[in-house]
């Protein structure tokens, strides 16, 4: 019987991850959560350029501030993942009381991540930023910038945390409103806070970061709002915030995993930096220029993960294994009908999205030849971005990482190294490619091996 055969209408209380056609079910859940992300790419991009109208030195400093930043956001959203998976699962199960448990312990450790970096920014960016540089213009700029956005991540955490409680019961409407909601605030209020307008002091870096700052907050608020008003299956309290060993323990075994996936990347960016800067800066720039524009592939990948996961989580806790398999499926050819537009894209016009950063001759030269062999990665990359978030989803959090690492540290790392002997740049960048299909062989033989262990399972009757 097919699945829109067996869809019914849902019944008091019945959650509509567990009963809607998985075809459309998706597509609600999701393309809310695609346009908040194609969102949050515009505003890195934007946010950059602002920047870069200051000075050279001052984008120097917001962009060395990005490893601090970037492992910030591995934490809060690793932990979320987790919160997600265990959340939406135990909805599945109809065990409430564990998914009440699982949202509060989130916000608990929300909170306490927020503490290590407000102690972080406070005592450490000066430290920090004078092991990058002596420049004193990077280094007051990137000082400032980097205590600010530690000092005050109260917003970044709880909004994190608020929006995957949302996307956990199927509310990703609200997520994207929240997200959407700081990151236009943060738009807004970069030129003025940063340029001195409407009567506003001139900020300079440290006013980019305000922005940042305030644009979380003001998603915070509203996430709380959302969950308070319009999020029944769970329960939000000042008592609920009081940890559970066993569920932290839960949320980690899948968050975690997460967590050092998206640090990993940090440490390959810094890698490629030093292989890439033994040919020319400028090499090193178009490198970062391409982060900047391959978020707007990326993202809304991304995206579509947030709205598969907690399907699949719910109907792994409710044993429905062929609505678990067709969500599956179905986010893989989404998402590798949004890589290969991306790959169209790349190839075609290189030299109009590099000149969207004022490129140069030669940044012209080296970018397209580097766009046009890295966006190859691209045609493998959406079946194992999803394969990630399914063992996320199931509660295999390490064989993401053990994907992750494959493809980054022991791949594409090693493999730009041995193509930068040879003398040619344009090799360098064929790594991505070849790392992509590293991924996708691992990506394959863990499939096999959940669905054998755990999906397979599902179909046999009990008892």
């Amino acid at each position: 019987m097919s699945d829109v055969q067996n869809a019914r209408p849902a019944p008091p209380g019945e959650n509509k991850m567990g009963v809607q056609p998985i075809a459309p079910l998706l597509l609600g859940m999701a393309l809310p959560m695609m346009m908040s992300m194609l969102v949050q790419a515009l505003y890195n991009v934007v946010d950059s350029i602002y920047v870069s109208r200051l000075s050279e030195a001052a984008l120097t400093a917001v962009s060395l501030a990005f490893p601090v930043q970037n492992l910030m956001i591995a934490v809060g959203v690793g932990t979320g993942v987790g919160v997600n998976a265990l959340l939406s699962r135990s909805l599945g199960e109809k065990n409430y009381e564990q998914a009440n448990r699982a949202a509060g312990s989130g916000l608990f450790l929300a909170l306490c991540s927020m503490v290590a970096f407000v102690l972080f920014g406070v005592f450490f960016s000066g430290a920090f930023f004078r092991s990058q540089t002596a420049d004193p213009e990077i280094l007051a700029g990137g000082t400032a910038y980097t205590f600010i956005v530690c000092a005050f991540s109260q917003g970044l955490f709880v909004q994190v945390m608020l929006e995957k409680l949302l996307a956990s019961t199927g509310r990703t409407l609200y997520s994207m409103l929240l997200q959407m909601a700081g990151a236009l605030t943060n738009i807004v209020l970069d030129p003025i806070l940063i340029f001195g307008l409407l009567g506003m002091p001139k900020m300079g870096v440290a006013g980019a970061a305000v922005a940042t700052v305030i644009g979380q907050w003001v998603a915070m608020a509203l996430g709380l709002w959302f969950n308070q008003t319009r999020n029944p299956d769970i329960t939000l309290s000042l008592h609920s915030l009081k940890p559970h060993a066993e569920t932290i323990r839960r949320i980690y075994a899948v968050g975690l995993p997460s967590i050092a996936m998206q640090s990993i990347g940090s440490v390959m960016v810094f890698c490629m930096n030093r292989i890439l800067m033994a040919f020319t800066s400028t090499a090193a720039a178009v490198f970062g220029v391409y982060f900047k524009l391959q978020s707007f592939i990326f993202m809304p990948v991304f995206g579509l993960n947030n709205g598969m996961v907690p399907i699949i989580s719910y109907n792994y806790g409710a044993r429905q294994p062929r609505r678990v398999m067709k969500t599956m499926w179905l986010s893989m050819a989404y998402a590798t009908g949004i890589m290969v537009a991306g790959f169209a894209l790349f190839q075609l016009a290189p030299g109009p999205l590099l000149s969207l950063f004022d490129a140069s001759p030669e940044m012209l030269e080296i970018g397209s030849h580097a766009l046009r062999r890295i966006s190859l990665s691209f045609l493998l990359a959406g079946a194992c971005i999803i394969a990630g978030s399914v063992f996320q989803a199931l509660g295999k959090g390490m064989l993401s990482l053990w994907v992750s690492v494959g493809r980054q540290l022991l791949a594409l790392v090693p493999l730009a190294w041995l193509f930068s002997l040879s003398g040619r740049l344009d090799l360098v960048w064929f790594a991505f490619p070849c790392a992509e299909l590293v991924s996708l062989a691992l990506s394959a033989l863990f499939l096999r091996r959940v669905y054998r262990r755990i999906i397979a399972p599902m179909f046999e009757p009990e008892g």
